[in-house]
């Protein structure tokens, strides 16, 4: 029989072994290489007692002992990060950080890591496949099928069509590689890149309003922050070309759920694609679960085994680094916090 956590812990600290515990549900007690290289850079990896930290409570109970997490949807705000001293680290397996609170983080010399270059290319086929799925109404025939009818509904083409994207990371820009593909005109935009980097994209830089009202499709790939919460609400969908389509994997709060809704059965909007909601999973009288022209998967599109070794492993790197003494700019969101961060040993 195993020792109980609290020795191990103890132990550990004994030695100077940090403690870092993994929290992603795809990696719960999941071996693989993220493993070997966390171990072998000198820490003693950890679990929680089941996959997933939902309340701020169990959030400081598991990770008393952590100096370092290799991180989920885990929530970090203030408080958890005031319960949590010896953390040092908080590395997200994703570009995703809505969870934790960036500015209680820097004033606790916490740093934060995401994984910018691991799962843009999933997200993007994600981002495709939601985009055929509402396009070609894969979805709706499959279950007409099933229930024995045979119609012949009509179909949205991608071909000589234009796809708006809202946003122009990694994740935007490896959707319009793809779209380009399929044969779409591109349309963008984003705040930081410019005309020229856009173009090499094949990409043609135009302001939001141009569009959201000349686009077929728009996809979203910004992240959660209070300026896009509720980007797309009832005054953004009234300026979206008739007929058009709305495809999310990024994150539901940039959608107002309601709106979308109506859009949608009013027939402003012809259909929607959505990895992501506001609830998640949703509530039973969320608007969108009975919207036959909306297609849904349950926020999966990092969800494959590339993706997530990828991840893990370039969340472990950065905490390796982190640890050893090197800074991993491109990783680090709260950079602010360099100047007074250290790890102590």
């Amino acid at each position: 029989m195993l020792p109980p956590l609290p020795f191990l812990a103890a132990l550990c600290l004994l030695f100077s072994m940090p403690i870092v515990f993994i929290t992603p549900e795809p990696l719960f007690h999941v071996p693989g290489p993220h493993i070997e290289l966390l171990e072998e850079a000198g820490f003693t990896v950890r679990y929680a007692e089941r996959p997933v930290l939902e309340t701020e409570t169990e959030t400081i109970a598991t990770l008393a002992e952590a100096e370092a997490v290799l991180a989920g949807g885990d929530p970090y705000t203030d408080r958890v990060l005031a319960s949590l001293p010896r953390l040092r680290v908080i590395a997200r397996s994703g570009v995703g950080y809505d969870r934790v609170d960036v500015a209680a983080a820097t004033n606790r010399g916490v740093v934060l890591t995401i994984t910018p270059t691991a799962n843009h290319e999933a997200v993007a086929e994600q981002t495709m496949a939601l985009l055929l799925a509402a396009a070609r109404r894969i979805a709706e025939n499959d279950r007409d099928v099933r229930a024995g009818t045979w119609g012949k509904p009509l179909l949205a083409p991608l071909r000589g069509r234009t796809l708006g994207i809202v946003g122009l990371g990694r994740i935007g820009r490896s959707v319009a590689v793809r779209a380009a593909a399929f044969g779409m005109r591109l349309f963008g935009c984003d705040p930081i890149i410019d005309a020229k980097r856009a173009r090499e994209c094949g990409v043609e830089l135009v302001d939001c309003d141009s569009l959201l009202a000349d686009s077929d499709f728009v996809s979203l790939h910004v992240p959660l922050a209070p300026e896009t919460r509720g980007l797309i609400n009832r005054n953004s969908l009234a300026r979206m070309k008739r007929g058009s389509f709305l495809i999310n994997t990024a994150r539901g709060g940039l959608v107002v759920e309601s709106d979308l809704a109506e859009a949608l059965a009013s027939g402003h909007l012809a259909g929607a694609g959505l990895d992501v909601l506001a609830d998640e999973p949703p509530r039973p009288d969320c608007p969108l679960l009975h919207a036959p022209n909306v297609v849904l998967s349950p926020h999966v599109a990092a969800n494959d085994p590339q993706a997530i070794r990828d991840m893990a492993m370039c969340a472990a790197q950065s905490i390796i680094d982190l640890y050893q003494g090197r800074w991993p700019d491109e990783a680090v969101v709260n950079r602010a916090v360099r100047s007074r961060w250290s790890w102590p040993k």
